[in-house]
């Protein structure tokens, strides 16, 4: 096993541990119950993942699927909707927040004073490590909560990068597949910071239960490798039937238009859609965003009407000129294929040459 696929699985998954525990933490200070960190016992399945993958697979990753980015998810997504459902209502401004830093400020060297002088400097950093995370605790709770979003989100593109790519995927796909993370990440925290800022949703419990539901659908993008990744087809394809050609050939484009209607864009405009026609909540980002997922919505419809029209084009046109219209999307095994098929007729060939030539040297004679 190499020493840096093995590093870098293991910092990744640590990252994920710590930062879900950091989670949980901020539960039990919200909640002030110690039973919630029964939470962090989540991090016991990403432990046994990280196990097998390093003894099954050397540390890299599955195809189409990464089990790590899955935990990660059941292990962090609990503690974010405890957070939201709470929502606390201590004021967040400016001011406070200033004479927070300066507060800290001054402890910290009143700290470093009175330790200089009196006692060791193990005691100095202990001292100072309790007065960084007291003063953490004095800040609001929806910024912790906005701040979490925000690194959780960052959080999942990194350590995609970071973890160890099987054999099945390339650099240029992983490098695709992060900046489509990257973009998918913005609007999915666009969703949850936008829709639960408004004030008549936080007064309907059942409203929050929904976005956060439709928050944690399309999370479950993120462990899936299938938008950069063709489904492999074999040389038999020629005897299937339409709708497999055209999911052999299409099969990530095809992927990337079903998270866009079933996945991400159509459930936030159908929830935007709620929220303006049922509950009569208007702003103006609320308004713009609607339009925002309307508009990529007929687009990715538009791309499947170009998608679809083009292959049946595709299919009638070899079909008329007696082609055998098989799947273009593993053309070297095709090929690889119809060589062998040549090499082995070379053989036989040179094994059985024809009878009028081999009479003909007799002849000559």
């Amino acid at each position: 096993m190499e020493l840096m696929v093995l590093l870098n699985a293991l910092v990744t998954r640590l990252l994920f541990v710590l930062h879900s525990l950091i989670g949980v933490w901020r539960v039990t200070a919200v909640k002030k119950e110690p039973k919630y960190w029964l939470l962090a016992l989540l991090n016991l399945l990403l432990c046994l993942e990280t196990g097998l993958t390093l003894k099954f697979k050397q540390g890299r990753g599955y195809k189409w699927f990464s089990p790590a980015i899955f935990l990660y998810l059941i292990c962090i997504v609990p503690s974010l909707w405890l957070l939201e459902i709470h929502h606390g209502t201590q004021y967040c401004g400016n001011e406070p927040g200033a004479v927070q830093v300066n507060v800290s400020n001054q402890d910290f060297n009143q700290s470093r004073e009175s330790n200089h002088g009196s006692e060791g400097t193990d005691h100095h950093i202990i001292q100072t490590a309790k007065v960084f995370v007291n003063q953490l605790s004095t800040i609001c709770e929806t910024v912790w909560t906005l701040a979490l979003h925000q690194t959780f989100l960052l959080l999942l593109v990194v350590g995609r990068w970071l973890l160890p790519i099987g054999v099945e995927i390339t650099r240029d796909q992983l490098s695709q597949l992060l900046l489509m993370f990257v973009g998918t990440a913005a609007d999915i925290l666009e969703f949850a910071s936008e829709t639960l800022d408004i004030d008549d949703v936080r007064k309907n419990y059942a409203l929050i239960n929904a976005i956060l539901a439709v928050w944690t659908w399309s999370m479950l993008q993120f462990p899936l490798d299938l938008a950069v990744q063709h489904i492999g087809c074999k040389p038999s394809a020629s005897g299937r039937r339409i709708p497999s050609l055209l999911l052999c050939r299409y099969s990530a484009e095809l992927w990337n238009i079903g998270v866009s209607l079933f996945i991400q864009d159509g459930p936030f405009f159908i929830v935007r859609s709620i929220l303006m026609g049922h509950f009569r909540i208007f702003n103006q980002m609320l308004v713009f965003f609607t339009a925002k997922n309307i508009l990529v919505v007929t687009l990715q419809l538009y791309r499947l009407a170009v998608i679809t029209v083009d292959f049946r084009t595709t299919v009638l046109q070899k079909s008329r000129k007696g082609e055998v219209c098989c799947c273009p999307c593993e053309p070297y095994e095709a090929r690889a294929h119809a060589i062998g098929r040549q090499e082995n007729e070379m053989k036989e060939f040179v094994a059985f040459p024809p009878k009028e030539e081999s009479q003909a040297p007799a002849e000559d004679h």
